[in-house]
């Protein structure tokens, strides 16, 4: 059955509504980030770059790096935009666009998070890597979405449990990156990561400028939280939107996060670029690694 024209938008062009872009356009492997800016300093690397766009916030640009095919896009902050972005993702790559239908054989792309993030741990070093192996969602995203057969109530119950979370916000959900794929980003170089987002930078993760906060205790209680012998990692804006929309539609997500900041020590990154462009490197040669054995 045609998906109607409400639901699935497509601009005059024949390319998709928010990100402006047609199947042609993407790559299998896709690296995302949150900054716009952010595309160049990754296709930086590239041998070449064979198509660019920008439309709003989402700032997409394909090409190859050591002879392999990656498309970078940019998704703006929080997991509102990774909605958008993921699904018009996947409906480039297993929508017919001429019939409005699904296709017979569905693509799994490989999704990769290039971030920035705060460790909630004092133990985690200022610059380094953390994979996120769990992510919990403090925002209402997938609720949304048929998706309890992907989430680990388990792990999120004993949240509203510990934090005493308020019925005034929407619970927790708990989702898993790709294995396969993530192992092979891990290495001595980077951290397990179990890692929340958040729906916001300031009150959601305990910065008070001018505004109180409803619970000043709430990262102390985050990082006393674990579940077996993990601990929470590190706090972001879209990992847990990424992992759960990305299950949902069979595709393969890891979020790789450069840590520049430290909540319980109070430290930030004397030189955040330099970190996240190292970062940026190492994701690259990794995932080229993972592309040539799989």
């Amino acid at each position: 059955m045609a998906i109607a024209n409400s639901e699935l938008i497509l601009n005059e062009d024949g390319s998709i509504y928010h990100l402006n872009l047609k199947p042609e356009h993407i790559a299998e492997t896709i690296i995302t980030v949150g900054d716009p800016d952010r595309v160049g300093q990754v296709t930086n690397y590239f041998d070449d770059i064979e198509f660019t766009i920008k439309k709003r916030e989402f700032h997409t640009q394909t090409g190859t790096y050591r002879g392999k095919r990656l498309t970078v896009i940019s998704t703006g902050i929080g997991t509102d935009n990774i909605d958008i972005v993921l699904n018009e993702l996947d409906a480039l790559a297993n929508i017919d666009f001429k019939t409005r239908n699904i296709k017979d054989t569905c693509v799994s792309l490989n999704i990769v998070r290039i971030g920035t993030s705060g460790a909630i741990q004092p133990d985690i070093p200022i610059d380094s890597f953390v994979v996120s192996e769990v992510a919990v969602g403090f925002d209402s995203l997938l609720h949304f979405y048929d998706s309890e057969h992907i989430q680990f109530p388990q792990i999120s119950n004993a949240l509203i449990k510990e934090l005493h979370w308020s019925t005034n916000k929407a619970n927790p959900y708990v989702v898993t990156y790709d294995k396969k794929l993530g192992r092979h980003l891990q290495s001595d170089r980077t951290v397990k990561g179990f890692t929340i987002t958040n729906v916001g930078f300031y009150g959601p993760q305990g910065r008070i400028l001018r505004i109180p906060v409803a619970d000043k205790k709430l990262n102390e209680k985050i990082t006393a939280f674990s579940f077996g012998d993990k601990k929470i990692t590190n706090l972001e804006m879209e990992t847990a939107g990424i992992y759960g929309i990305a299950k949902l539609l069979g595709h393969r997500a890891v979020s790789m996060n450069a840590i520049l900041a430290n909540r319980a020590t109070g430290e930030f990154s004397i030189n955040p670029q330099k970190t996240v462009d190292q970062l940026i490197h190492y994701t690259l040669d990794r995932i080229v690694d993972y592309l040539r054995r799989n």
